[in-house]
């Protein structure tokens, strides 16, 4: 299969729900956690939970990276638009996550020069564009990101641009889902992998996983047939009382990765100690920083930034739907004050975040609206 009509096709997509009713254990729940806030948008945009028997149940994982970021992250960022001489660049989702001074959006309508870019290139290209300016690129993103932003900082160290740096909050997908896993709190029986993320690292980094923690891992794309036949995959590893990881995503995602790619990454990344995920507190080594040979395009290197720390907006609940131990509507502020309009955390701003996914495919069809 090679083409989206394939994987959206309703006579596949009928036979697989019913292979996978067939074969469900009536009595036991399967407790699946899909890693990717992509996944969490398909099963609910094309109605998939629906489709399944009720023993099916999606835990949504810490898989979307505006999301983990903490406040605190965000305010740092924020403080260094205060320079006259910087122009601050973002993704268009960072624009409107809301730190506790605001958002980057709110600060550009008040005059601060913050940009959105499509990509970290925007970024370099304005520094060639503004040589008298400070340009600096607001870096975000699991592995899926990463490597452009390393191929960015190569090229300004191969054009000698000296007012070019990266503020870094590139995040590392395994040491969180270890995290989760030492949880005690953690019910899980097995993952549906990311399939970005996947296409950089691979399925290796996932065999612990399934080694240490006897929970199978099923790497999957984002197609409503994708996601059904991930499904299947690990209802029959469950039933056997099996654990591996397998790759449903073939056509995209190779065992090993992107080697081209993760070395990139090598040559210019190196891990952080720590680094504060939202509702997971400090994660050893689960993030990037700019390795010390391309320190002079680190934005955390050039500029004073003020360390600060903050707590999560009063009665948001962000951080234990990330960490799955409850769904976007148990919380008292969903579709209430946080709503996309009106965010409140950041998992309503993404495109990615399960609080959003919820308010347009569940709550929005509910009738709340009518």
């Amino acid at each position: 299969m090679k083409y989206v009509d394939e994987f959206r096709n309703p006579e596949l997509i009928k036979k697989t729900c019913a292979e996978i009713k067939r074969r469900v254990d009536p009595t036991r729940t399967y407790r699946i956690m899909e890693i990717c806030g992509g996944h969490t948008h398909a099963i609910y945009r094309f109605g998939l939970k629906d489709l399944l028997p009720e023993t099916i149940e999606f835990v949504h994982g810490p898989g979307c990276p505006v999301c983990v970021l903490p406040m605190a992250r965000l305010d740092e960022g924020l403080s260094l638009s205060e320079n006259p001489d910087v122009i601050l660049t973002a993704f268009g989702d960072m624009m409107r996550v809301p730190g506790t001074q605001g958002t980057l959006l709110e600060h550009k309508a008040r005059g601060r020069d913050i940009r959105m870019v499509y990509s970290p290139l925007d970024a370099l290209k304005l520094a060639e564009t503004n040589p008298e300016r400070q340009v600096i690129f607001f870096a975000i993103g699991f592995e899926t990101t990463a490597p452009s932003t390393a191929l960015t900082l190569k090229r300004a160290r191969l054009l000698g641009l000296k007012n070019f740096t990266v503020f870094c909050n590139h995040v590392v997908i395994a040491p969180p889902l270890k995290a989760l896993l030492d949880s005690p709190d953690m019910r899980l029986d097995a993952f549906i992998g990311p399939g970005h993320v996947s296409t950089v690292i691979g399925c290796k980094p996932y065999e612990f996983i399934a080694r240490d923690y006897q929970k199978p891992v099923v790497v999957s794309g984002f197609e409503p047939l994708d996601l059904l036949q991930s499904v299947l995959m690990i209802v029959k590893q469950l039933n056997q009382e099996e654990a591996r990881v397998e790759n449903q995503y073939a056509r995209a995602v190779s065992w090993e990765g992107n080697l081209a790619a993760q070395k990139a990454m090598a040559e210019t990344f190196s891990l952080r100690p720590r680094f504060e995920w939202r509702g997971l507190g400090q994660i050893p080594q689960s993030a990037f920083a700019v390795s010390e040979a391309y320190s002079e395009w680190d934005s955390e290197k050039r500029f004073a930034i003020v360390k600060t720390r903050t707590t999560e907006p009063f009665r948001a609940r962000c951080g234990e739907v990330l960490q799955g131990l409850i769904k976007p509507n148990d919380c008292p502020l969903f579709a209430n004050d946080c709503h996309p309009e009106h965010p409140t955390g950041a998992l309503m701003v993404s495109s990615e975040g399960a609080c959003a996914a919820y308010y347009t495919y569940v709550h929005r069809q509910q009738g709340v609206f009518e």
